[in-house]
C-alpha cells in the first residue's frame, strides 16, 4: 500500500460493533449505504469478514471463543451462498467494493488496500502451497476473472483488464491486460500488431467480458 494509507484493518481501538468499525462503514458507503444490503450479496460476505476481524483483536476469553465459533458458522454459509470467500486472516484495508458477486476467492496471506475493486471470478492467491500472496495497494481495480498469484505487487490506482494472468509486479497507475499481463501505455503508439482500442483500455473494458451494468 502506499506510505500514506493506514494498514488495512488496523486502528487506535479494535471496533466493538459494525457501527464503530470505520472500514465496514467504507465498504458500505461506496455501495450507497445500508440500504445495499438488501440487494449487494457482496456486502454479505463483507460484512462476516469484518465481523471476524472484530473478534480476532477480542480479549481472551468465553467472549471471543463463541464469537469465534458464531464467526465460522457464518463464514462458511455466506461463501456457499455467494461464492466469495474473504477469510479473516487476509487483510482488506476500508472501502472494498465486490462488482457482481461469485467465484471470488483471496488466499488469507494477501493484503488489499483502501477502495480497490474487484468483479466476479476474481482470484488472489499464491502459486505454490504456503507461497507468497499479492499485494494490493489502494485504489487497484480488477476486472472479472482476473487471476492475481504469487508474491506480486499492485501499485496504487493500477489496472488489470478481465481475464488477465498477473505473475508480476504492476507499477501504480498502469494498466495490465493478458495472459500472462503486459503493461499498456495509454499515452504512447501502441506497439506493433495491438491495436489502438487496446491501448486506449478504460475502466469499462475491466469488468465482464460480456456485459455489465454497474
Amino acid at each position: 500500500m502506499t506510505s500514506s494509507s493506514h494498514s488495512p484493518g488496523a486502528a487506535s481501538r479494535a471496533p466493538r460493533n459494525a457501527r464503530e468499525d470505520a472500514d465496514w462503514q467504507a465498504d458500505l458507503a461506496r455501495c450507497g449505504g445500508a440500504a445495499a444490503l438488501r440487494r449487494e450479496q457482496s456486502l454479505w460476505a463483507l460484512r462476516v469478514y469484518r465481523f471476524g476481524r472484530r473478534v480476532d483483536a477480542m480479549p481472551e476469553g468465553g467472549a471471543r471463543r463463541w464469537s469465534t465459533r458464531f464467526y465460522w458458522l457464518a463464514f462458511r454459509a455466506v461463501e456457499t451462498v455467494t461464492g466469495i470467500s474473504l477469510p479473516k486472516e487476509c487483510r482488506i484495508g476500508p472501502g472494498l467494493r465486490i462488482w457482481h458477486f461469485g467465484g471470488v476467492f483471496v488466499n488469507p496471506g494477501t493484503v488489499i488496500g483502501a477502495n480497490c475493486t474487484l468483479r466476479q471470478g476474481v482470484t488472489l492467491g499464491n502459486r505454490v502451497e504456503d507461497g507468497p500472496c499479492p499485494v494490493l495497494e489502494d485504489g487497484v481495480e480488477l476486472g472479472a476473472y482476473a487471476q492475481v498469484l504469487g508474491g506480486v505487487r499492485l501499485g496504487a490506482g493500477c489496472k488489470v483488464g478481465a481475464m488477465s494472468v498477473v505473475l508480476r509486479d504492476v507499477p501504480a497507475g498502469a494498466t495490465a491486460v493478458g495472459n500472462p499481463a503486459r503493461i499498456v501505455a495509454r499515452e504512447a503508439a501502441p506497439p506493433s500488431g495491438e491495436s489502438a482500442a487496446t491501448a486506449a483500455l478504460t475502466s469499462s473494458d475491466l469488468a465482464s467480458p460480456m456485459t455489465m451494468e454497474e
